[in-house]
């Protein structure tokens, strides 16, 4: 089994041990939660899905960005939902829900998200195709699947790996920020 230092410095899902790390405000030179909310063009009332939120460090605001809305965040590790709860509650946000996931399905019904989100994450699923089912699944018609890679992530995707993922699976290209290092690529549910 890979030491917990491994899975920090290399390929596969980020250690919650090394939690801390993701709530350096020096993330805001590659993506602050204020771009990021810019980028996923929320409405005060939508349901919105972040899949791997770590410790809540773009959740708070998107919380805060949608009041009428509900936040769904889920993570395949515990502590991080964990951690990220624990973050939200002393902040006074609750307009969030918790779930913990398989790695292979979610336990939502379908058509339910306005708007998933995920920052530095595809790289890590193994079963890429079957979440991006899921995906297309659980999301409202027209709905906005936003991916954000950043460099220096070890399971950083290219856009190009993006773009034929997610085409091949019914979503259609949408918009693009950033540069091909620091990215957001949006998609729509056809």
């Amino acid at each position: 089994m890979n030491s917990v230092f491994d899975r920090f410095a290399k390929k596969g899902v980020f250690p919650y041990q090394f939690a801390f790390t993701l709530l350096i405000p020096l993330r805001n030179l590659f993506l602050s939660p204020k771009k990021l909310i810019q980028r996923l063009e929320l409405k005060e009332n939508y349901n919105v899905l972040e899949i791997g939120p770590g410790p809540g460090y773009f959740s708070a605001k998107v919380a805060k960005s949608i009041p009428h809305g509900i936040l769904t965040l889920t993570d395949i590790q515990k502590e991080m939902l964990d951690i990220a709860k624990k973050r939200l509650s002393k902040k006074n946000i609750f307009n969030v829900e918790y779930h913990l996931c398989n790695g292979i399905d979610f336990p939502f019904e379908s058509n339910k998200f306005d708007v998933i989100y995920m920052v530095t994450v595809l790289g890590e699923i193994e079963n890429k195709q079957q979440y991006v089912k899921e995906f297309y699944r659980i999301m409202c018609p027209n709905g906005n699947l936003s991916i954000s890679e950043q460099a220096g992530d070890p399971d950083k995707m290219s856009i190009d790996e993006i773009k034929n993922l997610l085409l091949d699976s019914g979503f259609e290209f949408d918009k693009f920020y950033g540069t091909e290092n620091n990215f957001t690529i949006n998609f729509r549910k056809k």
